[in-house]
């Protein structure tokens, strides 16, 4: 395998993610919700890890809204965890909520999702709360965390 590289997302790229997505999450976003992102959504930012082949192996996506990137997707294929790879993609998009003069990146994780959070603490996100039963699919609570960017 050559050495994966981080990229924009193309659309021909939806299908992988879903399928990503139906293997990682609980309640995954449909190929339609995906491709409206990439297509209409004007504050919307994916990128995806690609293997050199074309293979997805990671993705994630954010919104950018006023001087706020809120990350609504992160997620690594789980053939391919434990490689450093979620760290890669998810410092990939905090560099581009950089670039795109964002003051701060916040985001929702599971309670239970202490890999997820343990990530996001060592990119210097911090705890600021909880949304209360903000899973649908079995009410779990949700940690919102949250990084400030310094202005160059």
């Amino acid at each position: 395998m050559a050495e994966p590289f981080v990229r924009p997302i193309r659309e021909e790229d939806v299908a992988q993610i879903h399928r990503i997505e139906t293997l990682c999450f609980a309640m995954p976003w449909s190929e339609e919700s995906i491709l409206h992102d990439i297509r209409e959504n004007v504050v919307a930012r994916w990128l995806v890890l690609d293997d050199g082949t074309g293979r997805v192996l990671a993705y994630a996506g954010m919104w950018l809204v006023l001087d706020e990137a809120h990350v609504c997707n992160v997620a690594v294929h789980p053939d391919f965890r434990r490689r450093g790879y979620g760290r890669r993609i998810f410092l990939a998009l905090c560099a581009l909520a950089q670039e795109n003069s964002m003051a701060l990146m916040t985001l929702e994780v599971r309670r239970s999702n202490l890999i997820a959070q343990t990530l996001y603490h060592q990119c210097g996100f911090l705890d600021v709360g909880y949304r209360k039963r903000y899973y649908e699919d079995n009410r779990e609570d949700a940690l919102i965390m949250y990084r400030e960017f310094k202005p160059d």
